[in-house]
């Protein structure tokens, strides 16, 4: 396989391959993530395949937003759509109930399915030119450090996925991760959003 490396200008490009099946390396506001149509099975798979990753694990949803995050989630609660205003665009994942829509590969089969708005121009525009959920994974060989530029990304990537947006990741923390599918919210990644600052948005203890 020839992987590319993109500019930024050439989102189109990218876009147009994540479109057609691909897999493509993008930047984030936290690390690179490796992004693929995530209504594609197929797709998801390569991205396993690419990262040695088992397919016992699950993988989160980029998103535009609440709106869209609709179309993939039910039952959402109160509490998901005021950590969404007070967050996103930002590094905090919420598992909520998956629709029926959602491929058992996204998440190893169980009921929940993180998702997140990228707080980086590159991710989001990926995004809205798809008009698709995209994987959220880190860009990094099962249990290797996640790239932070799209030459880190390119050196390791090469031949095994599509293209690499080139660009920097500049926060190099991961995102906090929340359970919203339970009665209590409940951390199950602490990250770049504090503990604290969930449970001032909230007004409740958060579980971890």
């Amino acid at each position: 396989m020839v992987t590319r490396l993109l500019k930024p200008s050439q989102a189109a490009l990218a876009a147009e391959l994540l479109r057609t099946g691909g897999v493509a390396a993008v930047p984030t506001e936290t690390v690179y993530g490796l992004a693929a149509n995530a209504l594609s099975e197929k797709a998801v798979e390569k991205i396993f395949t690419a990262k040695g990753r088992p397919e016992n694990k699950p993988v989160s949803l980029f998103v535009t937003g609440m709106e869209m995050a609709r179309r993939f989630c039910r039952d959402i609660p109160k509490r998901a759509f005021a950590l969404a205003e007070a967050f996103w665009p930002g590094p905090l994942t919420v598992i909520l109930r998956r629709r029926e829509n959602v491929p058992d590969v996204i998440t190893a089969g169980g009921p929940g399915v993180g998702v997140r708005v990228p707080d980086h121009e590159t991710a989001l525009a990926l995004l809205r030119l798809t008009d698709l959920p995209l994987t959220g994974t880190s860009a990094n060989l099962s249990g290797q450090p996640p790239a932070r530029t799209g030459a880190e990304a390119f050196a390791v990537f090469r031949g095994r996925i599509d293209c690499v947006l080139d660009g920097e990741a500049p926060g190099g923390v991961p995102s906090t991760v929340v359970d919203l599918t339970g009665e209590r919210a409940k951390i199950l990644r602490f990250g770049a959003i504090s503990r604290e600052a969930l449970e001032k948005v909230l007004g409740e203890v958060v579980e971890c």
